[in-house]
């Protein structure tokens, strides 16, 4: 379970709000990155289009805040349909995902978000809606109960996860399409400050939003996170246009490094080195020295620091690395000591 208002933390910012909404793109002209996965999906909504066909069902997986959601919303914009969103925990019962499939119009988008969250008897029930386009229930119990078989329109379902590997093979092969978005580059990050900025009417010079980009922890909903921060510091401290100096100086004020680290970035590796002697370290045992959920510490923080090199994770637990204790301005144990 995430922490709630955590500048860094992508679960922060749920896909409802309008802030966000305000900032997302409407179509594949406007989204930036992720190109290798944008420029197959162009093709396949064409195509689709061009037939009056629903999608095949697509499958994103990556860490939050990388553009899953967004990517369900251009893709039923692009079809010319309506997206209908929900998440796995939302569908508890059988009859929470009856209401939503019978709902559906032809070609519709359904979004899915933490699809690997589903209950089994939802998962299961999910398959044939999936396969032939149907939804089998049971009226009555015991020597009264008969099937009832419900015609669904042809639909597309877009699933989203953070944990591919929790999902269960079955519901993970029906999936036509299956991609991985990744972490941006700073270049990308800073196109994408910049079209924020310009939406929200907010004066940002290059160098400014290349500042904010470079902290973003490669992904865009942390760097539109930390834009409006940052235009708070900056405008209240009457700047016109926020620059590097004013960007560098809102950062410190929200605790973020120039690695991109938050308190609980610098807490995690502080722990495997200070108290675990730089790991091996069990991710439990980590979570509870911290006092983080081990899901959010695995969902979360743990990409980001794997992807730039600052945590190695092994066998027998998670280890700091070499640019952790140079970043942290630690010094490495000597091999053999004792702790």
């Amino acid at each position: 379970m995430s922490r709630r208002g955590d500048a860094l933390d992508p679960e922060t910012l749920a896909p409802e709000e309008e802030g966000e909404l305000s900032l997302r793109p409407r179509n594949f002209a406007e989204y930036v990155g992720q190109r290798r996965v944008v420029d197959k999906l162009e093709v396949y909504v064409s195509a689709a289009r061009r037939r009056g066909e629903a999608l095949d069902h697509c499958l994103f997986s990556g860490p939050p805040g990388l553009g899953k959601t967004s990517l369900a919303h251009v893709i039923a914009q692009e079809l010319g349909s309506q997206l209908h969103y929900t998440n796995g925990p939302a569908l508890q019962k059988k009859g929470d995902l009856a209401g939503i499939l019978t709902n559906l119009q032809p070609r519709d988008v359904l979004f899915i978000d933490e699809i690997h969250r589903l209950t089994p008897a939802v998962e299961e029930s999910l398959y044939p809606a999936m396969e032939d386009f149907r939804f089998d229930i049971v009226i009555d119990s015991g020597p009264a109960a008969r099937a009832l078989r419900i015609d669904l329109p042809k639909f597309t379902l877009v699933g989203a996860t953070t944990r591919t590997g929790l999902l269960a093979s079955p519901l993970r092969d029906r999936f036509p399409i299956l991609e991985r978005l990744d972490f941006y580059p700073r270049e990308e990050l800073t196109a994408i400050v910049e079209r924020a900025a310009g939406i929200l009417g907010v004066r940002i010079e290059q160098a400014g939003a290349e500042e904010i980009a470079r902290r973003a922890r490669g992904t865009p909903r942390i760097a539109n996170r930390l834009l409006r921060r940052v235009r708070d510091f900056v405008q209240e401290s009457g700047a016109r246009a926020i620059d590097r100096a004013g960007a560098d100086r809102a950062l410190q004020r929200l605790e973020i490094d120039e690695a991109g680290f938050d308190a609980m970035d610098r807490r995690l590796l502080l722990a495997i080195i200070d108290r675990f002697g730089g790991g091996p370290v069990g991710l439990e045992t980590l979570a509870a020295s911290v006092g983080e959920e081990s899901d959010t510490i695995e969902d979360v923080y743990e990409p980001f620091l794997l992807q730039e090199g600052f945590l190695m994770r092994t066998p027998r637990g998670r280890i700091a690395t070499p640019r952790a204790y140079q970043h942290l301005g630690r010094t490495p144990a000597a091999p053999g000591a004792i702790f």
